[in-house]
């Protein structure tokens, strides 16, 4: 009998590789968006985040999911979410690589002492001044952000909403200056304790009600105020939120309704006077994915919070953290797209049918190529839009920041989950199991909904991009961001020149969506042009743009050089 159980033909995992220097599409990206940007760091990342170790803690944070205790053994509400200690490695590397509220601080955080506060694997940052590049903190952080997710994407919940609503505090002076430090340090202290007490902070957001979703002028929780102190104008909450994202936060920004209308408010778990404050979480969602994440519902009751910004404009205030939260759902999903063409790659290499490996099989070969070019569109877009960011003094950045934000949210995550389906077939009913390095695939597919989701569905993007199109230098920043690749390509000149018309003149909502993934895929083969080898951009264009491709994966024309868009898209 032993004979029948023999193992061969069965792909060794992807493991204990780098992330960062095998990954072509996205080093071209930051060499063409932030030529000047220092990558050892990224590089140090990217072994760390591949590691045999750190896919471990992934496995086990999705493994063993958060539970709530909503009181002690005593019967007192304590309203806390424990974690798998896997967790916490996870969230102490995220923050010790500053891809939380970093970018926001000095261009150079000092790290922990080594060995002080954490026992992660995760190698410490560079002290400052070494191996970075200078005027680049976004673009750096977007790409250690993709290279987390392709690691384990929902324990980067936290850590986005705190990267989005650091820059919202500054509306309210005395709180920013109290919380900043705390807000944009490396350390990861998960102790639910006073803010001053602590190395490092997290800060989540509350926006959802159950009877508004994404209308949230619909909201109907009530702010009363309640006299003034250091941090400004005082009030009391009472009602409820829907969705309320990783409710462990130190504190949170939410919507409530004012006496002159739906304001903003900053709610902190502990209070100043060193009590819990009146957040009580209700229940912790039960999600498709985002597994390691935990999401809840939660009620007010007369909370204390503190006015952010000015009474009654919260949502503006609101909008301007989505912006930042929108990015992170296109750095996800391409980071997701990436980890997902990995494993399709690395397993096809290795695993033969009909006699010879799967990587050689014509059809593989297309449906692999295909993958790839939507990856390294998809990461060079991305990562264009967190240039904006970095330079938002300049007029045309911040157009195209106004213009990409919901191109880019649409667009990206609206392929994720069409990518994933795609590259957990390349593995066959291996990559439907929920086990192994290849179970990975399973855990990505549930994940890749999950963005397009969040932060606006792609009827809000839709949306966002028409009042974005009704400013008056939107054409006129579109066709600027097109010029360089200008008679590189029939199919993007034709694209190109329409474009302009087409902005001018939308006047409806109903094809809009159409608008937005035109405007994503001219500016990505711009992009491409710019940034990758010939074959990349041919074989985008001739496809995307020039109608020689199908309706599904795989579908690429004859002439696609099959061999360099493979070799280049390689994990190892």
């Amino acid at each position: 009998m032993q004979a029948t159980h023999e193992v061969f033909n069965q792909p060794e995992p992807l493991v204990d590789y780098n992330l960062f220097d095998t990954n072509h599409g996205l080093r071209d990206a930051l060499k063409f968006n932030a030529p000047q940007l220092a990558t050892a760091e990224l590089s140090a990342l990217g072994a760390s985040l591949g590691s045999a170790e750190m896919q471990t803690h992934a496995r086990l944070a999705n493994t063993h999911t958060p539970q709530l205790h909503s009181h002690d053994r005593f019967g007192r509400r304590v309203d806390q979410v424990e974690f798998h200690p896997s967790y916490h490695v996870l969230m102490d590397a995220a923050t010790r690589a500053g891809l939380h509220g970093t970018p926001w601080g000095s261009p150079h955080p000092n790290p922990l002492p080594k060995g002080e506060g954490t026992n992660s694997p995760v190698l410490l940052p560079l002290p400052p001044g070494e191996g970075r590049g200078e005027g680049s903190p976004h673009v750096e952080r977007a790409a250690g952000f993709m290279l987390f997710t392709e690691l384990e994407p929902s324990i980067l919940c936290p850590i986005s909403m705190t990267y989005a609503v650091t820059p919202a505090l500054r509306s309210n002076a005395a709180i920013h200056a109290d919380w900043a430090p705390r807000l944009t340090s490396r350390a990861y202290d998960p102790a639910l304790k006073l803010f001053s007490e602590k190395t490092g902070v997290t800060m989540g957001m509350g926006m959802t009600e159950k009877q508004g979703g994404s209308d949230v002028r619909a909201n109907t929780t009530q702010a009363v105020p309640d006299g003034s102190d250091a941090w400004g104008p005082r009030f009391r909450l009472t009602g409820h939120k829907w969705f309320f994202s990783a409710p462990m936060c130190d504190a949170f920004l939410v919507l409530a309704q004012a006496p002159a209308g739906l304001s903003c408010f900053f709610i902190p778990r502990v209070l100043p006077g060193n009590s819990l404050n009146a957040i009580r979480i209700q229940r912790l969602k039960d999600k498709l994915g985002n597994k390691a994440n935990a999401s809840s519902e939660v009620e007010f009751d007369s909370a204390t919070a503190w006015l952010v910004g000015e009474e009654g404009r919260g949502v503006p205030q609101i909008l301007e953290m989505g912006t930042m939260t929108r990015l992170d759902c296109a750095l996800g999903t391409s980071g997701l797209m990436r980890q997902a063409l990995s494993i399709a790659l690395n397993h096809c290499a290795q695993r033969e049918a009909f006699g010879r490996p799967l990587i050689d099989q014509p059809l593989m070969r297309n449906v692999l190529a295909d993958l790839a070019l939507e990856s390294e569109a998809a990461t060079a877009l991305s990562i264009r839009l967190a240039r904006a960011f970095d330079h938002n003094t300049d007029a045309h950045e911040q157009a195209m920041a106004r213009l990409l934000t919901p191109v880019a949210k649409f667009w990206i995550c609206k392929r994720g989950s069409h990518f994933a389906q795609e590259a957990m077939e390349c593995l066959g009913g291996n990559g439907y199991v929920e086990e192994g390095g290849e179970g990975i695939m399973a855990r990505i597919y549930r994940e890749m909904p999950l963005n397009s989701i969040w932060e606006g569905a792609g009827n809000i993007m839709a949306l966002d991009l028409l009042r974005a199109l009704r400013k008056a230098d939107a054409a006129a920043a579109l066709a600027q961001e097109l010029a360089p690749a200008k008679g590189a390509h029939p199919a993007l000149d034709r694209l190109a020149a329409a474009l302009p018309t087409r902005v001018e003149e939308m006047a409806t909502e109903m094809e809009a969506r159409r608008l937005a993934q035109d405007v994503a895929l001219a500016v990505q083969a711009a992009l491409l042009y710019q940034s990758a080898p010939a074959a990349v951009f041919e074989a985008f264009c001739d496809s995307r743009l020039g109608g020689d491709w199908g309706q599904a994966f795989g579908t690429l024309g004859a002439d696609v050089d099959f061999d360099a868009l493979i070799t280049r898209a390689m994990p190892r």
